[in-house]
């Protein structure tokens, strides 16, 4: 092969730079082996699959991922619930919220981040990212109003936010935090773990997380009264017995984590920083393998706000148009590299507010019930209200950095990028 062919795109017609394609995007789950097997035995072995009781004395595999889960994040309490949206829900109302509270979200999120709101009773605000694709403090604390009851930075995409501004935001207007950590499991920010700086902080282990049990979430916080909150209401019979004041209950429902599900989740969470740790080590690779093309054409990364903390799990760059990073992306998959762009208006993609129909369309169970009949204001929202975020996430090239990557994928994904961004970028 010439080195004109070596160099010719496989859009194009070349030999694609990538011999394999990316691996699966399930770092916990294609990590499974005899640690998870073997717990899932115990449980079954000892026909405990009920977290309170059973025909044997065996101890609850949910109750020891609650106290492993707690001192791993630095956290007094934890709270083993059947998903990360689960979590949020029992967060927010551990934290109060309640109908007519406003709740601030960013508008690059799951939808579960402003349904759980609408779940509680509360109105989800929607606030513009900035170029760490996270939440805006400066545009989140245009959004406050005198309904706003609590903020919920959501660590999307593995990175961390920029806590201290919007820590400051909350205690100078008196707000709520809750983090919605579902992606960002083990990043931290200075030092400190994603999930333990506000009032709550919700994960999910559902099978795309870093690490999983398929599905399932926590609940952390240093507050007993959120605890207790949040406690009461993911579980009736968990409040009897931790033996809560009765005078002082609640009504709950049933988000109670099975036994089955915590037996996974047990020796995953000590697979987590390993995951972690070679998925840094590949997007180090990476990054630093395309570095003199992007500084050539322009090219700017996805800003952090503490590269120290980021868990790596992608690696995101800006091409100056949305047209400009689809032709790169469509030219990347060619090569075998797996890559898209963050927002397409024609594609349906429940991470971006402007695709959420049944919030943006304020839809409700019964037309006599619903967060924004019990609004204080006047709520509205529309497809173009945060511009600033449409456009970030439209010029945005995203690649999964899989820990499976050998040093052969890295390199060739490394030799595919130079390719592309030589030639479009």
């Amino acid at each position: 092969m010439t080195q004109e062919e070596s160099q010719r795109l496989a859009i194009h017609g070349g030999a694609p730079a990538k011999q394999n394609p990316d691996p699966p995007m399930y770092p916990g789950g294609m990590a499974i082996a005899e640690e998870e097997e073997a717990g899932v035995l115990e449980v079954l072995r000892a026909k405990r699959l009920f977290r309170y009781y059973g025909p044997g004395e065996a101890e609850s595999k949910a109750t020891q991922l609650e106290e492993a889960f707690a001192e791993k994040k630095g956290s007094k309490y934890a709270v083993a619930v059947t998903s990360g949206t689960a979590a949020l829900v029992c967060g927010l109302h551990g934290i109060g919220i309640g109908p007519g509270d406003e709740v601030i979200v960013p508008a690059y999120t799951w939808i579960a981040s402003a349904s759980a709101v609408v779940a509680a009773g509360g109105i989800p605000i929607v606030a513009e990212v900035d170029e760490t694709l996270l939440m805006d403090p400066e545009d989140v604390e245009r959004k406050i109003t005198p309904y706003t009851k609590a903020i919920m930075p959501v660590h999307m995409r593995g990175a961390p936010c920029r806590m201290d501004e919007l820590m400051a935001l909350a205690n100078k207007h008196g707000l709520r935090v809750i983090e919605d950590v579902a992606q960002a499991n083990g990043g931290s920010y200075k030092g400190q773990a994603l999930g333990s700086f506000g009032d709550v902080g919700c994960f999910s282990l559902q099978f795309n997380k870093i690490i999983t049990s398929g599905e399932g979430g926590m609940v952390v916080t240093d507050d007993e009264l959120v605890w207790k909150r949040s406690n009461m209401f993911h579980d009736v019979i968990g409040a009897l017995q931790l033996k809560f004041n009765v005078e002082e209950l609640l009504c709950g429902v049933n988000f109670r984590m099975p036994e089955l599900l915590a037996a996974v989740a047990l020796p995953q969470l000590a697979r987590l920083d390993g995951l972690i740790d070679d998925m840094r080590h590949r997007k180090r690779m990476i990054k630093a393998g395309i570095e003199g093309v992007t500084e050539r054409k322009g090219i700017s990364f996805r800003e952090m706000a503490d590269a120290d903390g980021d868990t790596a799990i992608s690696t995101v760059f800006f091409m100056e148009s949305a047209e400009k990073a689809a032709s790169v992306s469509e030219a990347l998959r060619a090569e075998n590299i797996g890559a898209g762009t963050l927002y397409s208006p024609d594609t349906i993609d429940y991470h971006v507010y402007a695709h959420w129909v049944p919030i943006m369309n304020q839809r409700t169970w019964t037309d006599a019930a619903g967060p924004w009949r019990w609004a204080q204001r006047d709520i509205e929202y529309h497809k173009e209200m945060c511009p600033r975020s449409l456009d970030l996430l439209g010029r945005a090239v995203h690649l999964n950095v899989s820990p499976l990557l050998t040093n052969e994928d890295v390199e060739e994904t490394v030799e595919g990028l130079n390719k592309v961004l030589e030639e479009l970028g």
